[in-house]
């Protein structure tokens, strides 16, 4: 499974909608069309793109913390605390967190589970200081014993990026790391997931460019994001399952500098593919989606 955070299904719009902007080949190869506001459903017999509802009977605009509790816990996090809240989980969630999350469900039913993104040096300074104003994903993985990668997992090939090719690390934060292939990446990737029952991978600086931030590297950050998933949707095994899927809207509308309405980015390829498109429906909807392959 790949969570990308912040991206949603948006207008045909070539100016601010990266996805039309740069031509995504992720859709024009694999569906020959892209998605958008009109046409939110496409499929190409393998594979399925549909629109996810992140608002889940809240209105106001959705935020990672509540949406993301939603993906990973398999509940109306939204509903619970009566408001979207984030970008981190809100204080009533921890507990929900702490017993529903994915991983520790995996590990119930005794299977193998993998977070394959690696983090610098000062993110662990950050945790071990005993602050806890984590994201879904790395609170789920301190909550469930689930290790977190090193940079020494990068260089051993047991790990990646967030950005995928290793380029911010390297010239952002100097470590010495080979920039990689998305390509690279992307077989990486299905290398561990062959190893395990269930995998996640987590991208959010989609979510960051939604913000405003860093758009210096808007081409660069969509081409490898688009490199990176084409190789992965054309070269998926058949005895597995590729799951994408979003919090909230944010990637898919750069003309503002906030999260939008607009539904979030579902896509499955390869196994199962066809009946968790039509289970899918809402974000509290993909942990049980994904959990009932394996009853």
């Amino acid at each position: 499974m790949i969570f990308i955070d912040g991206v949603g299904i948006g207008k045909e719009d070539y100016e601010n909608n990266p996805f039309f902007k740069f031509r995504f080949k992720t859709f024009t190869e694999n569906f020959g069309a892209i998605p958008d506001l009109n046409k939110p459903f496409l499929s190409n017999g393998s594979g399925y793109v549909f629109p996810v509802d992140a608002r889940m009977g809240i209105p106001d605009i959705p935020l990672s913390g509540t949406g993301q509790t939603s993906i990973f816990c398999g509940v109306n996090a939204q509903q619970i605390i009566g408001k979207h809240f984030g970008p981190y989980p809100h204080s009533t969630l921890i507990p929900i967190l702490e017993e529903k999350n994915i991983f520790k469900e995996f590990l119930r039913r005794k299977k193998k589970v993998s977070f394959v993104n690696a983090y610098p040096k000062v993110f662990f300074d950050y945790v071990n200081s005993g602050r806890r104003r984590l994201s879904v994903t790395t609170l789920s993985c301190l909550l469930s014993g689930i290790r977190l990668n090193k940079i020494k997992d990068l260089h051993k090939g047991k790990a990646l990026s967030a950005e995928i090719d290793n380029r911010r690390l390297v010239e952002k934060m100097n470590y010495k790391l080979p920039v990689i292939k998305p390509e690279t990446a992307a077989n990486r990737l299905l290398r561990i997931a062959a190893k395990n029952h269930f995998t996640l991978f987590e991208i959010f600086h989609t979510d960051h460019l939604g913000h405003g931030r860093n758009i210096d590297w808007l081409e660069h950050t969509s081409n490898v994001l688009d490199r990176f998933l084409l190789h992965l949707t054309k070269n998926i095994k058949s005895n597995m399952t590729l799951i994408i899927c979003s919090d909230h809207g944010n990637y898919e509308d750069l003309s503002i500098k906030m999260h939008t309405l607009n539904p979030a980015l579902g896509m499955v390829f390869g196994k199962y593919s066809e009946i968790l498109s039509k289970k899918i429906k809402t974000l509290a909807d993909i942990k049980p989606a994904i959990l009932e392959m394996y009853d």
